[in-house]
């Protein structure tokens, strides 16, 4: 039996070789042997080509009288030094070949120094651990880019402008012209003060009161921005374009009111800077992506106005075809958030298997989607920003390969939730799922590429997991398995109190306002009483979320289990919690009475 071996050599070097030996290796007794390079360097071309004549193509019938007479007068391969050195790059090719391949298959990334298991304790730590190019951890640099970007986000929304006229069109590079004000009343988005759903709006919500267009608010929004260097490949959905429409289209409280809704318990600063990271510090892309999110959010999801809004419990209510979908995802448990990875940050778990392409409609799928990234998010502490996702490929055939939500969660991660992934794990990918991972590598954008790493057994999970946060299943010692427990009539009866709502709402609305004119003087100074303050603020607003938080968002799963508590506090184990006094409670915020 003959074997060859083929290599090719075409990105670092202009050459290309290809060596075909028999099993025996080279030598005067082989009976086929054929080797042939193709050059494109000038410089060497001649030698080769003596070299190519002396050792020319074997004809196809190796056994004919004329094939063994060409190959006895024929000086042994093995007593040449041009054999030698071939045998040598074969050698070396084959190594390279081996390594390049181990180096991009899907496969778990091996260190020489295991991390080791921690504890709960050190969870805690780590995640009160301040990270780069976050709130109080940030070069004099970066906190500049982030006063230009607080700066140009205040024009947009016509900040400090409300007792100001105009600016005259000529004095701006861009102009945005506001539509007409019948136009406003049909594409008008639904801010934070406006809670109504998108699919069950009345005609006298379409326009909400508690945000008038007055004449400021109607007045042509003019910023100065070098737009024309933002578009082209790094502009992979088209946001430069959105952000002209949605200037176009929504007057500037609108913006202001749901960039508002975007904070939640966040601190302002994390949301502003999670937009600079994505575009790596630049001041204008951030903007233009912070501004497309925000219409994405309130226009195209309507994620405050309905999918939060609204949650599993009206879902069970409405029991329509898109909520039976919706449902059927949470209750199989497909996707879930429990426990913490080493750096602090929440896990959330995809069993692949579970999931059966077409099954689900593709709005059903976003929706799902897009609660479960809110949700998770609802799930952060201690300065931590992002997730570990853990794709578990337990038992996957192509009956659970379905493109369409992957590329829709693509989309959300680079495009609406920026510097929110923290890591992905793909574990006990089968060699089917090879082919796959090319196609989706694809479509990654490199930054995001690059966090996605393969596992195989808990060992190698460890390097990312503690050992007692894997699940039994994927051979660790989490002892905790998912078991949906379904709504509670009743459970979101505060959001019928909407007077109450509305008080809160404009109490945190004047905390916004607080901020707002304190990251002007700021902008202004650098102040370290102001910047105290606006931090003091920014304490206050994240304390206050919680208080309108079950006025403006339906109860989740996590909170019926006591995994959110009241007042933000996470606890993954709340029963083991309650018998053993409490001693498991991730974070614990300021009491809020």
């Amino acid at each position: 039996m003959q074997t060859s071996l083929l290599f090719s050599i075409s990105r670092s070097s202009p050459s290309r070789v290809l060596l075909s030996t028999p099993k025996g290796g080279f030598g005067a007794t082989s009976t086929r042997r054929c080797i042939r390079f193709a050059q494109r360097n000038s410089s060497t071309s001649s030698s080769l080509s003596g070299l190519k004549r002396g050792l020319s193509t074997s004809p196809k019938t190796e056994t004919s009288p004329l094939v063994r007479q060409q190959f006895q007068r024929r000086k042994p391969l093995k007593s040449s030094a041009s054999g030698l050195l071939l045998a040598a790059l074969a050698v070396g090719l084959v190594y390279s070949a081996y390594y390049s391949y181990r180096k991009t298959s899907p496969q778990s990334t091996s260190h020489s120094e295991p991390l080791q298991d921690i504890t709960a304790e050190d969870l805690t730590a780590m995640a009160s651990e301040l990270a780069a190019g976050r709130p109080g951890n940030l070069t004099p640099e970066q906190e500049d880019k982030l006063r230009q970007l607080w700066k140009l986000i205040f024009q947009v929304c016509r900040v400090g402008e409300e007792n100001q006229a105009p600016a005259p069109a000529a004095q701006t590079t861009t102009t945005i012209t506001a539509p007409a004000e019948e136009d406003k009343k049909k594409s008008r988005m639904t801010s934070l003060w406006s809670r109504s759903s998108k699919a069950h709006k009345s005609e006298s919500d379409a326009t909400p009161t508690s945000t008038p267009t007055t004449a400021v608010d109607g007045a042509p929004v003019g910023i100065q921005l070098s737009l024309g260097s933002k578009d082209g490949e790094a502009d992979k959905y088209g946001q430069t374009k959105h952000f002209y429409e949605t200037l176009q289209s929504y007057p500037p409280s609108a913006i202001r009111d749901t960039i508002w809704s975007m904070v939640k318990h966040d601190h302002p600063d994390a949301l502003v800077l999670r937009f600079l990271r994505a575009r790596k510090w630049d001041v204008e892309k951030a903007l233009i992506m912070l501004v497309s999110t925000m219409a994405w959010r309130a226009n195209e999801m309507d994620v405050d106005g309905d999918i939060m809004k609204n949650g599993e419990l009206y879902a069970l209510e409405k029991n329509d075809g898109i909520s039976k979908d919706f449902l059927a995802q949470i209750r199989k448990g497909i996707s879930y958030v429990h426990g913490c990875d080493k750096q602090g940050r929440p896990l959330c778990f995809v069993n692949v298997r579970l999931h059966k392409a077409g099954e689900q409609s593709e709005e059903s799928l976003e929706r799902y989607t897009v609660y479960l990234i809110e949700t998770c998010r609802m799930l952060l502490r201690g300065g931590v920003d992002t997730a570990t996702i853990v794709f578990d490929m337990t038992g996957f055939s192509m009956a659970n390969m379905d493109y369409t939500p992957v590329k829709f969660m693509i989309k959300c991660f680079e495009a609406n939730y920026p510097e929110c992934l923290g890591t992905v794990l793909v574990h006990k990918a089968p060699w089917i799922f090879q082919g796959i991972w090319k196609v989706i590598r694809g479509w990654l954008d490199p930054v995001v590429a690059n966090k996605v790493h393969f596992t195989n057994n808990a060992t190698e999970m460890q390097e990312y997991i503690p050992l007692k946060h894997i699940p039994k299943d994927l051979d660790g010692e989490e002892d905790w398995s998912y078991k949906y427990v379904e709504p509670v009539p009743g459970e979101n009866d505060k959001m019928k109190d909407t007077a109450t709502r509305d008080e809160l709402l404009a109490t945190r609305k004047e905390l916004y306002k607080q901020y707002e004119e304190a990251t002007i003087e700021w902008i202004k100074t650098k102040e370290d009483g102001v910047k105290k303050r606006r931090e003091e603020i920014a304490e206050r607003m994240r304390v206050d979320y919680w208080r309108v938080d079950p006025y403006i968002r339906a109860r989740s799963y996590y909170d019926r289990t006591g995994v959110l508590l009241p007042g933000g506090e996470v606890d993954w184990y709340p029963g083991e919690n309650k018998k053993n006094g409490g001693n498991e409670v991730v974070t614990s915020p300021d009491d809020l009475d």
